[in-house]
Formats: structure tokens, C-alpha cells, sequence
């Protein structure tokens, strides 16, 4: 562990645990480092999808903080909140609004300055941008340009709600947010109902209730978690099946916050013999015999060693 003297404080050390903390201490001391002048000697030409943290402000990188102090222009959902994370950690990077309004208008400046060799960078109002948020055209077409394109990663919103829910992590499906009225989303549910994954929505807290009922009737009374205000301080995870869910807030009322909806994948039914004879004949018809046994096991949960097995023998009687 490195240590380093503190001045005026005897003989004891800073660690470098207390030393990273005086630099990024959130609502005292600004975080010192790149400002305005020379902000692009060090970073590459390119467009960086920089995640920005989805309640607490500590929750930044600090390579995130290095492009946002060194990149020549930052674009944003909405300034006024990209302007306070960067007033906390001491930067004053020029900022530009890009958001679903105005992005057909602003994206062939964007465009523009990227191929003239800029380096910007992408930010959602919180967490990762495009999940759930504007800017997939604009990487498209960068990348379409021959434009480099980075990634720094952080914090999402969907990702930190799948690892509190308590529910499998091995496979799961980002829906983001499900039509607003009943019908559309019920039809919405329909088509996801065998989807064999955990289930990841967002959802608005005045719709929360009505939604876990229609999750209810569309998906069976699995097992779910509602997880609101992830990483601020009135985080809750709150854990049991749709139904029950339902229930409480249809009698607490909408919760506060912003509310991510995990739900566990559907329990896997037993398979005849004869149902995956069925499936591998259809697979057999178009694909080999190794692909034919992969795709009927992953669809059915039945061994791979078996019903590769079955392939060969269905194979041979052909």
C-alpha cells in the first residue's frame, strides 16, 4: 500500500486510499487535475460513450474523468446536469446538448468535427449512454465514417439491479421500458414470456403496480425484485414474486425514485422424448448434426451429450 506523509500531521502517513479521497471527496473539494488548456494533447481523435454514475456522484471512473477533462467538447442530454458532475470534480469541459429533440439537427456538426480529428465525448443524463438513451445513430455513423469509437465503461442501471435482485445472472434480456397502457403491454409481455433469461425493465413508479399485475397475468407468478434509487441514499431492493410485489405497491402507492423491474426466466418444462425427436427432425432438416443437437438442447434444457446422441441416430435413419 503506498503511503505518503501529511503535512502538519506528525508522524502518521496518508495511505493511498486517503490520498484518491481527497481528490474526488463529493461535495467538498473539487477533483484536481485537467482543465481547459491543452484538454486534447492527450486524448485520441474519436467519439468516447463515457457512463456517468446513476445516483452517486463517487460512482464516476476515473478514466471517465480524465476523457471529460481532456475532450473538446462534451455532448449531453442536458447541460445544466452535466454541468454540476463536472463543477464536483473540478472540470469545465464545453458542453453541447444532443439529446432525442435534437439530435437530427446537431449530429452533422458532430459528425463534422469528429472527421476533422475531435475528440468528444457522449454522455447520458445518468449511467451509460444508448441504454435507454439517445446516440446509437450517432455511433453508427461514426463508425460508418471510419471514425474510432471507445467505450468507458461505468455504471448502468439495469446491470446494478440484475446483480442485487438475487435472481440467475447466467443469461438475462434488457427490455427497457414496456408500452404505457395495458393492451400494448400486455402484447409486449406475450412475446417475452418464453424468452428463457431473467428479465430486466425499466418502469415509471406511477405505473408500477398496474405493470406487475400485466407481468403477473402475462408471465406467471415468478420471482421478482424492484430495485428504486439504485446507489443514492434511499436505495431499496425489495424482493418476493410479481404477485405479492403487486400487491404491496398497489397498497404503499408508487414508490419514489427511479425503478428498475428484475423478473426470473420461466421454469423449465419437462420434454418428452418424443417432442424432442420432433424439434431435432426439424433442426435436422437445415443444419448438421452438431448444430441440430446445440440448438435443440439450449431450447429444451435436455443434456447436450444426449440429444446429441439422438442427432446421430435420427441422422443415420434419414
Amino acid at each position: 500500500m503506498t503511503r505518503r506523509r501529511i503535512a502538519g500531521r506528525g508522524q502518521r502517513e496518508e495511505t493511498g486510499e486517503e490520498a484518491r479521497a481527497r481528490f474526488i471527496e463529493v461535495g467538498d473539494k473539487p477533483r484536481q487535475g485537467s482543465d481547459a488548456a491543452g484538454r486534447s494533447k492527450r486524448l485520441a481523435p474519436g467519439l468516447y460513450i463515457v457512463s456517468t454514475p446513476i445516483g452517486n456522484a463517487r460512482d464516476i471512473t476515473l478514466r471517465a474523468l480524465d476523457v471529460l477533462g481532456q475532450a473538446d467538447l462534451v455532448a449531453c442530454e442536458d447541460t445544466r446536469v452535466t454541468t454540476k458532475l463536472l463543477a464536483i470534480h473540478g472540470l469545465g469541459a464545453p458542453l453541447t446538448a444532443y439529446h432525442d429533440h435534437n439530435a437530427r439537427k446537431v449530429r452533422p456538426g458532430l459528425l463534422k468535427r469528429l472527421a476533422g480529428g475531435a475528440a468528444i465525448a457522449l454522455v447520458s443524463d445518468a449511467g451509460t449512454p444508448l441504454v435507454s438513451d439517445p446516440g446509437y445513430r450517432l455511433v453508427a455513423e461514426a463508425a460508418a465514417a471510419g471514425i474510432a469509437v471507445f467505450a468507458v465503461p461505468g455504471a448502468a442501471a439495469p446491470i446494478a439491479a440484475l446483480t442485487v435482485a438475487g435472481l440467475p445472472t447466467d443469461r438475462a434480456l434488457f427490455a427497457g421500458f414496456l408500452p404505457p397502457r395495458s393492451a400494448a403491454r400486455l402484447t409486449a409481455l406475450a412475446e417475452l414470456a418464453e424468452t428463457p433469461a431473467t428479465l430486466v425493465f425499466f418502469e415509471a413508479p406511477r405505473r408500477l403496480a398496474a405493470a406487475l399485475d400485466d407481468m403477473t397475468q402475462a408471465l406467471g407468478d415468478r420471482p421478482a425484485a424492484v430495485a428504486r434509487e439504485l446507489t443514492k441514499r434511499f436505495e431499496e431492493t425489495r424482493r418476493g414474486t410479481l404477485a405479492g410485489l403487486a400487491a404491496h405497491y398497489h397498497a404503499e402507492g408508487p414508490p419514489k425514485g427511479e425503478v428498475v423491474v428484475v423478473i426470473g426466466p420461466p421454469e423449465k418444462r419437462a420434454v418428452t422424448p418424443q417432442a424432442i425427436d420432433d424439434l431435432l427432425a426439424d433442426a435436422l432438416a437445415s443444419q448438421s448434426v452438431r448444430d441440430a443437437a446445440a440448438a435443440v438442447a439450449a431450447a429444451t434444457g435436455a443434456p447436450r451429450r444426449t440429444v446429441y446422441a439422438r442427432a446421430l441416430e435420427l441422422a443415420r435413419d434419414r
